[in-house]
């Protein structure tokens, strides 16, 4: 599908929120899906990744994740200075504040003639992935894709050290779709399999797929890119959605 996306200001708890929202061309209404990027922010690779996602029939609304720290439009470059200005942003961000901006988001595209107020959706990737993963604790949420998500295992997220997470998976309504590198140092196996053992204990609906990949391989720019697993991942997130939302 062809698409058009916008740069729009949601409000968050009385705070001015830029996000990115892109949607088919053709006569919805549409799945909605919130969407939580990396550390780096709305980058133009993030960019890119949000189009492809509403180029399969959704309309896709990211905010910039910092909003309450750094001025709108900020976007942070692959390289050292730009991790550690990603994860400084993160520490200084609440738990609670997260959650109020995925609140905000996806109160956002219930309310939007475009949208299918009872197909709503999250995705994110790395710090974004388990970001999403607490946006499935909201019950309008009904399915979840997480891409490498970092610190649900530990329960480390933002300026808290223990977000609690997978203690809370029970109130998860909708259904997950949980996809890691194999290399990745960041979620290791024993993080991994403590995860798929939670959920399992909560009896919480979800799919762990391991791609022999490494962390962020999504990511189209820099060494640890992988096209065709990309491929393979979008694809399968893509249909997991039309099916979790055809369900319900």
């Amino acid at each position: 599908m062809t698409i058009d996306g916008a740069f729009v200001t949601m409000d968050s708890g009385g705070a001015p929120m830029r996000a990115y929202v892109v949607r088919p061309r053709a006569a919805g209404p549409f799945p909605g899906i919130v969407a939580f990027s990396d550390i780096f922010q709305l980058t133009p690779s993030t960019l890119r990744a949000l189009d492809r996602l509403a180029g399969y029939g959704f309309v896709v609304a990211a905010p910039e994740i910092y909003h309450r720290i750094e001025l709108a439009g900020a976007a942070f470059l692959f390289d050292d200075a730009g991790r550690d200005r990603g994860l400084g942003d993160a520490k200084r961000t609440t738990v609670a504040e997260f959650d109020a901006d995925a609140a905000a988001v996806v109160a956002a595209l219930r309310a939007d003639a475009g949208v299918e107020p009872e197909a709503i959706g999250a995705i994110g990737w790395c710090l974004g992935g388990h970001l999403a993963f607490r946006a499935a604790l909201q019950p309008e949420v009904r399915a979840t894709t997480c891409f490498y998500a970092t610190g649900v295992h530990s329960g480390e997220l933002g300026a808290d050290a223990d977000a609690a997470t997978l203690a809370r998976a029970r109130e998860i309504r909708g259904e997950l779709l949980l996809i890691f590198g194999a290399r990745d140092p960041h979620v290791p196996s024993a993080g991994r399999e403590r995860i798929a053992h939670e959920l399992e204990r909560a009896g919480t609906r979800f799919t762990l797929e391991l791609y022999d990949a490494e962390h962020a391989f999504m990511r189209d720019e820099g060494p640890r890119y992988d096209p065709e697993l990309t491929d393979r991942a979008y694809l399968e997130a893509a249909t997991f959605f039309r099916r979790a939302f055809s369900a319900s």
